[in-house]
């Protein structure tokens, strides 16, 4: 079985948050396991969330999490075509981890130069398959949005390039199973409903023998089979696609516990810094633009912006700039990461109008720093040093230059080249262009180091933590999919 190429496979939705993303992760650990060397494909990423490549270009954090997942180094091929939302109408547009240029959303999707984005995605993918077997493709939202269909890069169409076997991902847990399924395959054109061979039914809750009737009217009025009732879990972290779930991590404080509150910007952005300090034990970490549960906070942490200005506005509309200039005044920690660092600054400029139409505004004040916006981005990942510990690692992706104001000031990281990043004043004020930072043992120990009296646990080993994390979820859905019917699909059985 092993020696015989797989067709590629497509995990299409239902609708959005359905759970393709993890069962796409999932599937790339299982085919790693059985001997295959398996690589994700998503044509068409919208996302805030994304990641720096080996080259240092930029992707969605999905198909990095899910190439993490295949045991393989993430490239852009895996995500050819990123939108990263700057408003509800516009997106920067990221074509092979490059910024193409803002576009808006009704000119983005018209009919006129679609093709040069789908030669693109096509060619994107005809890499990726001439050196992995098999592709685990992810389709965008639902595959029955037929009023997109001529535009559509990234879910039928794709599978009919790709000549992918597609199954189709239905979320149970938000109701109208029978009918999200039944009309995303009657809403197909004949070929594409051919290919539409079976479904998974996903975030199942309760006693799975209660469904099977359920199983067999599916199977029955959708004419294909049933693949898999995957349960909802809650005890397996993988990093999300997005930010949806950070509504569920608006929690308060907690007693015995080093309490680190991420300011909750509208525009946050890579938000996947903070999964590793979630599943620290010494850590009770929350998501909150409220002042009065920042003033309870020991660290906070101002994240990534897509939007650097607007969000700087808002924070000192809404008394969030005042709330963080009160706790550091009170010997709380305040860190900075890449918008965030900028924002703790003295002053941002955008002279050029890169991000908007606010060219202007003083910054928090905390760090000797002044940041111009610019039209390049940076995207690389690195390794740094920091305070005397070497072989650190983490990655950038951002707009702006940030000078020193101010003549002597520590820098937060130094590079192997000697080059340095960031702006240090000390344990307790510091900022930086560096995602993943928070990745590091040795960073985190020294963030909270100053508050180590309040408890006693030891420290993560956080690359061992996520492997374990793959293997627990492919178990997961090894157990509720049926994985041989699966690879004779993929075989053209």
């Amino acid at each position: 079985m092993m020696e015989r190429r797989l067709h590629p496979i497509m995990l299409a939705g239902t609708g959005s948050d359905v759970g393709k993303s993890v069962l796409a992760a999932a599937l790339c650990r299982i085919f790693r396991q059985d001997g295959f060397h398996p690589a994700p494909f998503k044509a068409q990423n919208m996302a805030l969330n994304s990641y720096a490549t080996p080259e240092g270009l930029e992707i969605g954090r999905a198909q990095a999490v899910q190439a993490e997942a295949a045991g393989i180094p993430c490239s852009t091929d895996m995500n050819p075509l990123l939108l990263k939302p700057s408003s509800d109408h516009t997106s920067q547009v990221v074509l092979n981890g490059k910024p193409i240029g803002n576009r808006d959303a009704y000119d983005y999707f018209r009919v006129e130069g679609r093709e040069q984005l789908r030669q693109a995605v096509n060619a994107a993918f005809d890499r990726l398959s001439q050196k992995f077997n098999p592709i685990v493709m992810e389709g965008a939202g639902s595959i029955s949005e037929i009023n997109l269909k001529n535009t559509d890069l990234v879910n039928m169409p794709m599978a009919r390039y790709a000549d992918a076997d597609v199954i189709l991902v239905a979320d149970i847990d938000r109701g109208g199973v029978f009918a999200s399924a039944y009309g995303s395959i009657m809403l197909q054109e004949p070929e594409d409903k051919k290919r539409i061979k079976g479904i998974i039914v996903n975030k199942f809750r309760g006693d799975i023998r209660l469904f099977q009737e359920g199983v067999r009217i599916l199977e029955r009025i959708c004419e294909v089979p049933v693949l898999g009732v995957i349960p909802y879990f809650k005890d397996i972290h993988i990093e999300e696609e997005d930010s949806l779930s950070l509504e569920y991590k608006h929690l308060q404080a907690e007693q015995g516990k080093i309490n680190v509150a991420v300011v909750l910007l509208r525009h946050l952005s890579n938000f996947t810094d903070f999964d590793r300090l979630e599943v620290d034990e010494r850590v009770h970490l929350y998501y909150t633009n409220n002042t009065e549960e920042l003033q309870k906070a020991d660290i906070i942490i101002v994240p990534g912006s897509k939007s650097t200005l607007d969000d700087l506005y808002e924070l000192r509309r809404n008394g969030v700039a005042q709330a963080i200039l009160k706790a550091h005044r009170e010997g709380k920690t305040v860190l900075g990461i890449c918008g965030g660092y900028q924002i703790l600054g003295r002053e941002v400029l955008d002279t050029e109008g890169v991000e908007g139409s606010i060219h202007q505004l003083p910054g928090l004040g905390l760090l000797p720093t002044s940041t111009s916006m610019t039209g390049e981005k940076v995207t690389r990942q690195v390794e740094f040093s920091f305070r005397g510990k070497e072989g650190l690692r983490g990655y950038e992706i951002h707009m702006g230059e940030t000078r020193m104001l101010e003549e002597g000031v520590e820098p937060f990281v130094v590079f192997p080249d000697g080059h340095a990043d960031g702006c240090f004043i000390n344990q307790k004020c510091m900022g930086t262009y560096i995602h993943g930072i928070l990745d590091n043992a040795a960073f985190i120990d020294f963030l909270l180091e100053p508050y180590a009296s309040k408890l006693e646990h030891s420290e993560l080993d956080y690359r061992a933590y996520k492997e374990e994390q793959y293997d627990k979820l492919a178990a997961h859905v090894r157990e509720h999919l049926n994985l041989p019917l699966l690879y004779q699909i993929m075989q053209g059985e």
